[in-house]
């Protein structure tokens, strides 16, 4: 299936339906809204049937098989969040807060980009490598305390400098000072959130009970899910629609950032988990992973750790510009790519194919 008719085909699915559909309510004002108490059972929930069905097959697979592709992750987690910070301070002019921030935002992992990403599987008939799961936890908190450590470590210079220097600013030095984040305060708050408890014990227990515990539970965690994530979607749809007024604050280098960048992640991600040996499925989540921003975790931590960052540009980028294009047009075109470089003669054809299609 090429790429257009792979998107036209995402854009009547369920998920996608009812997420423009929270977009729609949101513009015209109406007031619907989820109730609080489901809102926030979702993304457990969520979170949990990921966590039990990554445990399962790190179970089947064991850990040694999921290492390589864990520190490969990891490796360009961190790598690509020092490109966006690169990209963000040199060319897009931004401050050294909102550039970590923003390249913390990118370098991070949406656990709802990744059940929208199983779901759309689902829908093509396509399994992926159940320990994915297992990477997504770990990944969650990696990028945002590079940054924090990144960001403390330029102030300090910053600082350094201007005593050298003698100036006699001391509101500057003071104020400098003041962003300084203890590391340890947001490492235990990032590892003891509620998404990472949640996720993580969900594997722990999947890899306890493995496939036969899992059996009584089943219609809960797996027959569900994509109903789960329906509803949720329908809030998303009204918190993107309720931030839509935000974009054009963001302005038009944040915006292609927001476009560019993730799809740019997304496919070496695809390729390299290619390399590395998944399958179709498991490389495009591989891919998801790299090319998703964080729009949950993102304002708990970076509020305390970064307080100069602005929120306003690494949420409505993240939730308003990224969320809304990644589960629309990349998760197809990681899908395409993914299908092309294992069914087809290898990059050559991708290239061709490219060029084909969009040239």
């Amino acid at each position: 299936m090429e790429i257009l008719e792979l998107i036209q085909s995402n854009l009547l699915t369920p998920i996608i339906l009812f997420f423009l559909f929270g977009i729609i309510a949101a513009r015209i004002k109406s007031d619907l809204k989820i109730p609080e108490a489901i809102s926030e059972f979702l993304p457990i929930y969520l979170l949990a049937a990921i966590g039990l069905h990554g445990g399962i097959e790190m179970r089947n697979t064991g850990f040694e098989n999921m290492l390589i592709p864990m520190l490969v992750a990891i490796g360009l987690s961190l790598l690509f969040t020092l490109n966006h910070y690169q990209i963000l301070r040199r060319l897009g002019k931004f401050n050294i807060f909102d550039s970590y921030a923003l390249a913390s935002t990118y370098g991070a992992v949406g656990a709802v980009h990744f059940s929208v990403g199983l779901s759309f599987l689902k829908n093509q008939g396509v399994t992926s490598e159940g320990y994915i799961a297992a990477i997504l936890a770990v990944l969650e908190p990696l990028a945002f305390i590079m940054a924090i450590f990144m960001t403390n470590m330029a102030v300090s210079k910053q600082i350094k400098a201007k005593k050298q220097s003698f100036t006699d600013d001391l509101s500057v030095d003071v104020g400098l000072a003041s962003t300084k984040t203890n590391l340890s305060k947001v490492l235990q708050e990032s590892i003891t959130g509620k998404a990472i408890v949640i996720l993580l014990g969900s594997i722990v227990i999947g890899y306890i009970i493995g496939k036969d515990g899992f059996e009584p539970i089943k219609i809960v965690f797996d027959d569900m899910f994509t109903g789960a994530i329906v509803i949720f979607m329908i809030e998303m749809g009204i918190i993107a629609g309720q931030r839509l007024d935000d974009i054009k604050k963001v302005g038009i280098f944040l915006m292609s950032f927001a476009i560019l960048i993730p799809v740019f992640n997304g496919i070496i991600g695809v390729l390299v988990a290619t390399v590395l040996g998944l399958s179709i499925g498991g490389a495009v989540m591989f891919g998801l992973l790299m090319a998703s921003a964080s729009f949950i975790a993102a304002p708990a931590i970076l509020r305390y750790a970064i307080p100069q960052a602005k929120p306003s540009l690494y949420i409505t980028s993240a939730l308003g510009i990224t969320f809304p294009f990644n589960i629309i047009i990349t998760l197809p075109i990681l899908f395409t790519i993914s299908t092309l470089v294992h069914t087809g003669e290898g990059t050559i054809d991708l290239f061709d194919y490219i060029v084909k299609e969009f040239i």
